[in-house]
């Protein structure tokens, strides 16, 4: 699994970063975590297919993190894509999404499905859920978590010997989750034989957001928490001001999650050098990274 950010600046693109849009690549699967203008170049750059993305999670309906979403849906058509594309936003903006995407003139080959989200709802979708939190943020905002199913645990070898068993379909129907039972007549059970369930990997993104204790709960203990980072601590004030976050505060709700990785994105156009906000995270949260465009992140299964 990878996290493709492909646009990382705060409200206006510079000549280093387009405006935000991130991808999550899960087997054959892509996801979107808002879409800026600019976002299919981007995508094109990383080599990611329009045909492949299956759902578009957008924060909130400020420009620089929806307004791509048109000539999105229009290269879709033109690819003659026929698989319906799940658009989700926060509950009460669907027919500001739905307005805007009937402003271009083009001809759709595809089902375009406008959902809102209220924060606190949560669905499921194959494999994993994605849930979602209130930002905090003068406009409808969502944070969004991506959640995969817990695994099966360890097959313990041993465990089975020791009953008799030989490797074969039993074994398998054990690691489906399903009871065996033996010819001398004992029943097997998976808890009899695997380990504890294992996690899936789960990640957080919070779109534009001061710190909260929402995000702090909907971040617990995920693999890598992306958050916002518009401004320097010493515009903190401005930060808050404009319901934005900082370096410092950003690695505090990283710590109070238990997070293992803090990625700071949405960075204001006037820092050319990102290295200032690095530093400030790094003394809270050490395991911190300043997105950049195209930066590819991979996450691990856990062990």
């Amino acid at each position: 699994m990878e996290l493709i950010f492909l646009g990382t600046s705060g409200s206006i693109p510079t000549v280093q970063r387009g405006i935000p849009s991130i991808a999550l690549k899960r087997d054959r699967e892509i996801l979107l975590f808002d879409v800026a203008e600019g976002t299919q170049r981007q995508m094109a750059i990383a080599h990611i297919s329009p045909m492949k993305v299956s759902a578009v999670f957008i924060t909130h309906l400020h420009g620089d993190h929806f307004l791509g979403l048109a000539g999105l849906v229009q290269t879709m058509s033109l690819l003659f894509r026929t698989a319906a594309l799940d658009v989700y936003c926060p509950a009460g903006e669907r027919g500001r999404l739905e307005t805007y995407l009937k402003i271009a003139h083009y001809t759709l080959t595809f089902e375009v499905r406008i959902n809102e989200l209220s924060p606190g709802e949560e669905i499921r979708r194959n494999g994993y859920r994605i849930m979602t939190s209130e930002a905090n943020h003068p406009v409808p905002s969502l944070a969004y978590a991506f959640a995969e199913d817990d695994r099966p645990g360890r097959f313990d070898m041993g465990k089975a010997e020791a009953l008799g068993m030989k490797s074969g379909p039993d074994f398998s129907k054990l690691k489906a989750g399903l009871s065996v039972k033996l010819k001398d007549g004992r029943t097997v059970r998976p808890e009899d034989i695997m380990g504890p369930p294992r996690p899936g990997r789960k990640i957080v993104y919070t779109g534009d957001t001061k710190p909260s204790e929402q995000i702090v709960k909907l971040a617990k203990g995920a693999d890598v928490l992306i958050h916002d980072c518009t401004f320097s601590d010493e515009l903190a004030d401005m930060a808050d001001e404009n319901s934005h976050s900082n370096p410092a505060k950003a690695a505090d709700v990283a710590i109070r999650a238990d997070v293992r990785q803090l990625v700071l994105t949405h960075i204001s156009p006037r820092y050319d050098d990102d290295t200032v906000l690095l530093e400030q995270a790094k003394k809270v949260f050490p395991n911190t990274v300043v997105a950049r465009d195209l930066l590819v992140i991979e996450i691990p299964l856990r062990k």
